[in-house]
Protein backbone atom coordinates (compact mmCIF):
# COMPACT_ATOMS: atom_id res chain seq x y z
CA UNK A 1 0.00 0.00 0.00
CA UNK A 2 1.41 3.87 -0.95
CA UNK A 3 0.43 5.05 2.55
CA UNK A 4 3.30 2.28 4.00
CA UNK A 5 6.25 2.43 1.53
CA UNK A 6 8.10 4.57 4.12
CA UNK A 7 7.97 1.19 6.51
CA UNK A 8 9.73 -1.01 3.95
CA UNK A 9 13.19 0.85 5.46
CA UNK A 10 12.63 -1.34 8.38
CA UNK A 11 12.37 -4.86 6.25
CA UNK A 12 15.15 -4.54 3.83
CA UNK A 13 18.42 -6.47 5.07
CA UNK A 14 20.56 -4.35 2.47
CA UNK A 15 18.82 -1.05 3.33
CA UNK A 16 18.96 -0.31 -0.35
CA UNK A 17 15.44 0.71 -1.05
CA UNK A 18 14.20 3.69 -2.86
CA UNK A 19 13.61 7.00 -1.52
CA UNK A 20 10.81 9.34 -0.92
CA UNK A 21 11.98 11.39 -3.60
CA UNK A 22 12.94 8.60 -6.54
CA UNK A 23 11.90 5.57 -8.29
CA UNK A 24 13.02 2.14 -7.84
CA UNK A 25 15.32 2.22 -10.87
CA UNK A 26 17.08 5.45 -9.29
CA UNK A 27 18.11 3.55 -6.40
CA UNK A 28 21.85 3.68 -5.79
CA UNK A 29 24.17 2.19 -3.01
CA UNK A 30 24.86 4.25 -0.29
CA UNK A 31 28.30 6.02 0.54
CA UNK A 32 31.42 3.63 1.71
CA UNK A 33 32.27 3.74 5.05
CA UNK A 34 35.20 6.12 4.88
CA UNK A 35 32.52 8.62 2.92
CA UNK A 36 29.86 8.03 5.91
CA UNK A 37 32.51 8.82 8.50
CA UNK A 38 33.51 11.78 6.98
CA UNK A 39 30.06 13.38 6.76
CA UNK A 40 29.80 12.01 10.36
CA UNK A 41 32.71 13.63 11.69
CA UNK A 42 31.99 16.64 10.14
CA UNK A 43 28.03 16.69 11.48
CA UNK A 44 29.55 16.19 15.08
CA UNK A 45 32.12 19.18 14.98
CA UNK A 46 29.57 21.60 16.70
CA UNK A 47 28.35 18.79 19.04
CA UNK A 48 31.92 18.33 20.15
CA UNK A 49 32.21 22.52 21.01
CA UNK A 50 28.76 22.53 22.55
CA UNK A 51 30.22 19.72 24.57
CA UNK A 52 32.56 20.82 25.82
CA UNK A 53 31.11 24.43 26.55
CA UNK A 54 28.52 22.46 28.31
CA UNK A 55 30.72 20.59 30.65
CA UNK A 56 33.20 23.79 31.31
CA UNK A 57 29.93 25.51 32.34
CA UNK A 58 29.03 22.74 35.14
CA UNK A 59 32.42 22.55 36.40
CA UNK A 60 32.14 18.90 38.19
CA UNK A 61 29.54 17.40 35.95
CA UNK A 62 28.58 14.33 36.75
CA UNK A 63 27.94 10.57 34.72
CA UNK A 64 24.28 11.01 34.85
CA UNK A 65 24.42 14.44 33.41
CA UNK A 66 27.20 13.67 30.72
CA UNK A 67 24.96 10.93 29.70
CA UNK A 68 22.39 12.90 29.01
CA UNK A 69 24.55 15.03 26.83
CA UNK A 70 26.10 12.50 24.72
CA UNK A 71 22.89 10.68 24.51
CA UNK A 72 20.66 12.64 22.91
CA UNK A 73 23.37 14.97 20.93
CA UNK A 74 23.48 11.00 19.02
CA UNK A 75 20.14 10.34 19.12
CA UNK A 76 19.38 13.50 17.58
CA UNK A 77 21.46 13.41 15.32
CA UNK A 78 20.48 10.17 14.05
CA UNK A 79 17.24 10.94 14.15
CA UNK A 80 17.21 14.02 11.85
CA UNK A 81 18.67 12.52 8.77
CA UNK A 82 15.61 10.44 9.06
CA UNK A 83 13.35 13.18 9.23
CA UNK A 84 14.68 14.70 6.17
CA UNK A 85 14.94 11.37 4.31
CA UNK A 86 11.08 10.45 4.89
CA UNK A 87 10.47 14.09 3.76
CA UNK A 88 12.32 13.97 0.75
CA UNK A 89 11.92 16.69 -1.74
CA UNK A 90 9.07 17.71 -0.50
CA UNK A 91 11.24 19.72 1.96
CA UNK A 92 11.89 23.18 -0.33
CA UNK A 93 15.18 24.73 -0.21
CA UNK A 94 13.20 27.71 1.29
CA UNK A 95 12.05 25.46 4.35
CA UNK A 96 15.80 24.00 4.33
CA UNK A 97 17.09 27.94 4.79
CA UNK A 98 15.82 28.41 7.64
CA UNK A 99 17.91 25.53 9.66
CA UNK A 100 20.74 27.98 10.27
CA UNK A 101 18.61 30.90 11.33
CA UNK A 102 16.92 28.13 13.92
CA UNK A 103 20.25 26.95 15.42
CA UNK A 104 21.40 29.94 15.27
CA UNK A 105 18.59 31.29 17.89
CA UNK A 106 18.83 28.58 20.00
CA UNK A 107 22.39 28.34 20.45
CA UNK A 108 22.75 32.22 21.03
CA UNK A 109 20.01 32.15 23.73
CA UNK A 110 21.34 28.91 25.68
CA UNK A 111 25.14 31.00 25.00
CA UNK A 112 23.35 33.95 26.56
CA UNK A 113 21.76 31.97 29.36
CA UNK A 114 25.24 30.48 30.70
CA UNK A 115 26.76 33.64 31.05
CA UNK A 116 24.20 34.87 33.09
CA UNK A 117 24.08 32.13 34.90
CA UNK A 118 27.98 32.55 35.58
CA UNK A 119 27.66 35.93 35.84
CA UNK A 120 25.17 35.99 38.63
CA UNK A 121 26.96 32.92 40.65
CA UNK A 122 27.09 33.68 44.63
CA UNK A 123 23.89 35.18 44.05
CA UNK A 124 20.48 34.22 45.28
CA UNK A 125 20.12 32.75 41.88
CA UNK A 126 19.28 29.16 40.70
CA UNK A 127 21.53 28.12 38.01
CA UNK A 128 19.35 25.92 35.07
CA UNK A 129 21.01 22.66 34.66
CA UNK A 130 21.11 22.49 30.37
CA UNK A 131 21.53 18.74 30.97
CA UNK A 132 17.87 18.65 31.27
CA UNK A 133 14.18 20.54 29.70
CA UNK A 134 14.39 22.62 27.49
CA UNK A 135 17.53 23.67 27.34
CA UNK A 136 19.02 20.22 26.68
CA UNK A 137 16.25 20.16 23.50
CA UNK A 138 17.62 23.53 22.11
CA UNK A 139 21.12 21.95 22.72
CA UNK A 140 20.34 18.98 20.68
CA UNK A 141 18.52 20.45 18.33
CA UNK A 142 20.93 23.11 17.64
CA UNK A 143 23.90 20.89 16.71
CA UNK A 144 21.50 18.59 14.83
CA UNK A 145 19.54 20.13 12.41
CA UNK A 146 22.23 20.58 9.75
CA UNK A 147 22.06 16.50 9.50
CA UNK A 148 18.29 17.10 8.53
CA UNK A 149 19.78 18.44 4.97
CA UNK A 150 21.60 15.55 4.78
CA UNK A 151 19.03 13.42 4.67
CA UNK A 152 16.99 15.23 2.14
CA UNK A 153 20.09 14.67 0.18
CA UNK A 154 20.27 11.13 0.73
CA UNK A 155 16.26 10.79 -0.09
CA UNK A 156 17.02 12.89 -3.58
CA UNK A 157 20.40 10.65 -4.61
CA UNK A 158 18.19 7.60 -3.95
CA UNK A 159 20.10 6.71 -1.27
CA UNK A 160 19.35 4.75 1.93
CA UNK A 161 19.42 6.41 5.44
CA UNK A 162 18.99 3.70 8.40
CA UNK A 163 22.48 2.76 8.88
CA UNK A 164 24.32 6.03 7.78
CA UNK A 165 21.89 7.61 10.75
CA UNK A 166 23.58 4.64 13.06
CA UNK A 167 26.82 5.60 12.08
CA UNK A 168 25.88 9.44 12.12
CA UNK A 169 24.47 8.95 15.77
CA UNK A 170 27.01 6.74 17.11
CA UNK A 171 30.02 9.49 15.63
CA UNK A 172 28.02 12.40 17.04
CA UNK A 173 27.75 10.48 20.78
CA UNK A 174 31.38 9.46 20.97
CA UNK A 175 33.06 12.89 19.87
CA UNK A 176 30.03 14.46 22.48
CA UNK A 177 31.17 12.44 25.11
CA UNK A 178 35.17 13.38 24.18
CA UNK A 179 34.28 16.95 24.20
CA UNK A 180 32.62 16.42 27.85
CA UNK A 181 35.62 14.71 28.98
CA UNK A 182 37.92 17.74 27.77
CA UNK A 183 35.49 20.13 29.22
CA UNK A 184 35.65 18.49 32.59
CA UNK A 185 39.37 18.66 32.74
CA UNK A 186 39.13 22.43 31.75
CA UNK A 187 36.64 23.57 34.25
CA UNK A 188 38.58 21.36 37.01
CA UNK A 189 41.63 23.39 36.04
CA UNK A 190 40.30 26.53 35.86
CA UNK A 191 37.31 27.21 37.78
CA UNK A 192 33.61 28.72 37.33
CA UNK A 193 34.94 31.64 35.71
CA UNK A 194 35.44 29.90 32.58
CA UNK A 195 32.10 28.85 32.02
CA UNK A 196 31.83 32.36 31.12
CA UNK A 197 33.92 31.33 27.92
CA UNK A 198 31.62 28.30 27.44
CA UNK A 199 28.83 30.81 26.98
CA UNK A 200 30.68 32.88 24.38
CA UNK A 201 31.77 29.79 22.48
CA UNK A 202 28.21 28.90 22.03
CA UNK A 203 27.41 32.12 21.01
CA UNK A 204 30.43 32.18 18.57
CA UNK A 205 29.33 28.69 17.10
CA UNK A 206 25.80 30.13 16.53
CA UNK A 207 27.22 33.01 14.23
CA UNK A 208 29.44 30.62 12.25
CA UNK A 209 26.50 28.86 11.75
CA UNK A 210 24.55 31.94 10.46
CA UNK A 211 27.13 33.60 8.51
CA UNK A 212 28.98 30.91 6.76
Amino acid sequence: MKHFRHWKIFRNPNFLLESPGSSRKEVTDMPNLLTLLAISVSLAMDALAVSISTSVFLGDISKRQAFRIYFHFGLFQALYPVIGWLAGNTISAHLLGWNKIIAFVLLLGVGIKMIWDAVLEGEETQQKDPTRGILLMALSTSVSIDALAVGVSFSLLGMSIILPAIIIGIVTGIISYLGIQFGRLLGQGFGQKVSIAGGFVLIAIALKILLF
